[in-house]
């Protein structure tokens, strides 16, 4: 795994004492998981193209992993704030964009409760990200709070049913833990979102494909095994035959998208724009 040798800090603000153990889960993929935001770029640059960011503008990007989306924004010359939950993604989306101009302000906080005040932004992004929030009607209620009227939105967020529902379904077999209830998945569902978002945006919905390719199962494999904080765990608590049954379920299911030029995952995303009322 990469070594992180960024000094810089971020400021922190509280996060939910039911998202600590997902804040240290996700933060096990370190600096390696921005190859993870690498395997899924075409559909962060939807959401990106989606809301259209403009040199000036103020934008929220929430759960920015290790930046990916938030330098998608800063590219337009958007004033971009950037957080997580996880502090060691933050620190390597701090090492990542150290480039760009204007500079983007990563921070720690939580979506459920933003530490913004009201109408604080033009554009508010999350890419694979809010949607991962315990709380969603709160995490809904904050995105609402802080877009000013006639601001624009955009989530990219995994399909209820698909590649992503079978993937967390092999992680989940071998991490011993519940599934978590209600689940981040049931932002796919157009009628879900439109109940928690509905009264205050007005929304557009797409669905995308999001295409990542490997040579085969174990090119798969140390990919997922390096960067994805989910897996990292997983590999960490078991041990012997436990965790060879594991590799050899997540192979089983790289498998299934075996093409004559490799491993062609296709995974189902929905991606949702808006503009707030």
């Amino acid at each position: 795994m990469s070594e992180l040798h960024s000094t810089a800090r971020h400021d922190r603000a509280p996060i939910q004492p039911h998202h600590e153990e997902a804040a240290r889960t996700w933060d096990l993929g370190g600096i390696d998981y921005d190859n993870i935001s690498f395997g899924v770029s075409d559909a962060l640059a939807h959401a990106t193209q989606r809301l259209n960011p403009r040199q000036g503008q103020h934008i929220l990007d929430i759960a920015t992993g290790t930046g990916w989306t938030a330098r998608n924004v800063a590219r337009a010359g958007a004033q971009v704030t950037a957080v997580d939950i996880a502090p060691e993604l933050l620190r390597a989306a701090e090492q990542l964009s150290g480039h760009l101009q204007p500079k983007i302000r990563f921070q720690q906080a939580d979506a459920e409760q933003l530490p913004f005040d009201d109408a604080s932004f033009d554009g508010i992004i999350s890419t694979f990200g809010v949607m991962f929030a315990a709380d969603h009607a709160q995490a809904a209620r904050e995105l609402s709070r802080v877009c000013r009227p006639g601001g624009r939105l955009s989530l990219a967020v995994w399909e209820a049913d698909g590649a992503v529902r079978d993937f967390f379904e092999v992680i989940g077999k071998h991490s011993g833990g519940p599934a978590p209830e209600p689940s981040p998945l049931d932002w796919g569902d157009r009628d879900h979102v439109r109940e928690l978002l509905g009264e205050d945006f007005e929304l557009w919905f797409e669905s995308g494909i999001n295409n990542h390719y490997f040579d085969d199962v174990e090119d798969a494999w140390e990919w997922y095994a390096q960067g994805f904080g989910p897996i990292r765990q997983v590999v960490q608590q078991l041990s012997g035959d436990d965790r060879e049954a594991f590799r050899q379920d997540m192979d089983r299911y790289h498998a299934h998208y075996a093409s004559d030029a490799g491993i062609h995952i296709q995974r189902e995303f929905l991606l949702v724009s808006g503009r707030r009322k």
